[in-house]
């Protein structure tokens, strides 16, 4: 598996229903300061002072900033690493829907980081991620597919969902792909071109 968690970096728009308006606003105001001390941009960069600020929008339910501060723990930036603490912040944006933060606790799964190791649970994960797009989730899942870890072993759909990862310019999809392909039948290969074209065109909601 790659380790492969990013940083949120995307100011927040201020603009928000009128409801919990306030609250909301705040949240957004309290992320976009943690993402200017993370990178540094108006003020010193400083990962301690990130870390602040992402947690107080996360205390108030800001996926981007749960998903930040999950980051910020397991990699052990402005705060001591700790896997529990990450995975607990990257299910709280993850059942908000937040992909990256879907993959991320899927990844956590399948190496055994902050949680028992659970295949099953990874290959949940990645598909909620894989659902809405997410490169690097559909590669993984792709992986888990062609290994039958967490699910049935199964080349169509490893072709189904590299392919997917492949189309957004994912090379190591490409890569792993190229190794997929020779394990196949001609008959395997064309049907799992029929799923990876269905599931493209339709934007990635009918992909089984």
């Amino acid at each position: 598996m790659r380790y492969i968690l990013l940083l949120s970096m995307l100011l927040a728009s201020t603009a928000f229903a009128a409801s919990d308006f306030d609250e909301t606003m705040a949240a957004a105001k309290q992320f976009n300061i943690g993402v200017m001390y993370a990178t540094g941009d108006g003020v010193p960069e400083n990962d301690a002072e990130a870390v602040k600020w992402f947690r107080k929008a996360a205390d108030k339910g800001h996926a981007k900033a749960q998903y930040n501060l999950g980051f910020m723990y397991a990699v052990g930036d402005g705060i001591p690493e700790n896997d529990t603490e990450a995975v607990k912040w990257f299910r709280k944006a993850a059942d908000q829907g937040y992909a990256r933060a879907q993959y991320s606790l899927g990844f956590m799964y399948a190496n055994g980081e902050g949680v028992p190791e659970n295949d099953a649970e990874a290959v949940k994960w990645y598909r909620k991620a894989a659902d809405q797009g997410y490169a690097i989730a559909q590669g993984n899942l792709g992986i888990m597919y062609f290994n039958g870890d967490g699910v049935p072993e199964n080349n169509i759909r490893a072709y189904l969902w590299l392919s997917m990862a492949k189309t957004q310019g994912d090379a190591d999809a490409a890569s792993n792909l190229d190794i997929v392909k020779p394990q196949m039948t001609k008959q395997q290969i064309a049907q799992g071109q029929a799923l990876a074209a269905k599931c493209y065109e339709s934007n990635y909601k009918d992909c089984d």
